[in-house]
């Protein structure tokens, strides 16, 4: 059974820092490029960072880059995917989700809610 869970959210204020988690497994997420996507209010979702099978390659999107850094671990039958954010600000406000980097997309976890506020 395909599952992705991401952990790691929370209350934070602009210029804090938070780790995001996320443990997916039931197929070969290994073989996979890895993402970070995020979905703000009212905003469709987007990509923010990926990194390649083995992690030796990671790309980030403007909206993030400098912020964030993106790595994994491929354990046997897991993979985990971390995203570390510093320097948050209130438009960093949203859910985050971790998948693979492109479709076909795995089940869409149930993300992990980032609220950037003082």
């Amino acid at each position: 059974q395909v599952q992705i869970v991401e952990s790691g959210g929370g209350l934070v204020q602009p210029g804090g820092s938070l780790r995001l988690s996320c443990v997916a497994s039931g197929m070969a997420f290994s073989s996979l490029a890895m993402a970070w996507f995020r979905q703000g209010p009212g905003k469709e979702r987007e990509v923010v960072a990926w990194v390649s099978h083995n992690g030796a390659s990671t790309n980030y999107r403007d909206i993030m880059k400098g912020r964030v850094t993106i790595s994994r671990d491929n354990a046997k039958d897991t993979v985990s995917v971390y995203l570390e954010m510093n320097n948050l600000k209130p438009e960093d406000t949203a859910v985050y989700y971790c998948n693979s980097v492109a479709s076909p997309f795995a089940r869409w976890g149930q993300g992990t809610q980032v609220t950037v506020s003082s």
